[in-house]
């Protein structure tokens, strides 16, 4: 089947599903691209925290970023009005591959013919989602890492995605500030988390282990590495159930992996202590610190 490439990008929305961590950054990148951004989820609390986030940083990163325009964003709590007249629709729910072919079913209902469906997972291939989808061609992986800070992305076929498809991506993305790569196999990880994967699983075991601690191994890769946070840090950051939840999908794939880095994560996931987004994780970032990260 013949795909259809978006027509005047310029005057029509981009729509983020899910108002999540990586949700809202995502959001923040369109918006400092001049877009008008629709941030959708079901939770009130969630989608307003999103619309916030994107209103407060977006001034810091259009002023940082040379050609730079601020666009819009706003809240969306029914899926036929988020996506409708969109050109880009990036799916970034939990990383649940039920939910995920779910939702991809509904945007292909509901997304206009031309807009280009996008996944951000960070461990299933969207080849896995589409089960429901009558037009594949325009169905792909777009993984975000950590934006702002963090602007490359990984862009990968869903095994029948249109060549043209991905070529416009690639194209039209650097417009937002990122930087598009792309995955020239089908791969669990893509290309940077596949790399970062193998050190975030050493990190955890050094410290399941009980050879180390959080705040020592972040404080040695600070020195050696010369990065501003060190694993336990960025793991804070995006979320410990949902590193949690990749950890254990390379895991169903490679039964081989040790078990004690998943432990270790699924003793702070059940406390509640998922990071950043709670307050606290590996360190504490309760206000009672002044939203220092103290190790935990």
């Amino acid at each position: 089947m013949s795909v259809q490439l978006p027509q005047n990008i310029d005057t029509r929305p981009v729509t983020v599903i899910g108002g999540g961590t990586l949700g809202r950054r995502i959001a923040l990148m369109f918006a400092s691209g001049g877009a008008d951004v629709r941030i959708f989820d079901l939770a009130d609390a969630v989608r307003s925290a999103a619309v916030a986030y994107v209103e407060e940083t977006l001034p810091s990163v259009v002023a940082a970023r040379k050609g730079a325009v601020a666009g819009t964003v706003q809240g969306a709590d029914e899926l036929a009005s988020a996506v409708s007249d969109a050109w880009l629709v990036v799916e970034a729910v939990p990383e649940r591959i039920e939910l995920k072919t779910s939702v991809f079913g509904d945007l292909d209902r509901l997304a206009p013919a031309d807009a280009i469906l996008a996944s951000n997972s960070s461990s299933f291939a969207s080849r896995l989602m589409i089960d429901r989808v009558s037009t594949p061609e325009r169905v792909l992986n777009m993984h975000f890492y950590m934006p702002p800070q963090q602007n490359a992305v990984d862009l990968m076929s869903d095994g029948q995605t249109a060549p043209e498809v991905i070529a416009f991506l690639q194209e039209q993305l650097p417009h937002f500030g990122v930087f598009p790569f792309v995955a020239r196999q089908e791969s669990t990880g893509f290309i940077f988390n596949r790399i970062w994967a193998a050190i975030k699983r050493e990190a955890l075991a050094v410290v399941a282990d009980g050879v180390s601690t959080p705040e020592d191994v972040d404080a040695m890769w600070r020195i050696n590495s010369g990065a501003p946070a060190g694993p336990f840090q960025m793991m804070d950051q995006v979320g410990l159930d949902v590193v949690l939840d990749i950890e254990q999908h390379y895991a169903d794939e490679n039964p081989h992996l040790p078990e004690g880095p998943r432990e270790l994560l699924k003793s702070y996931v059940d406390a509640g202590n998922l990071g950043v987004k709670s307050g606290r994780g590996f360190y504490d970032y309760s206000e009672e610190r002044s939203g220092a990260a103290v190790a935990a």
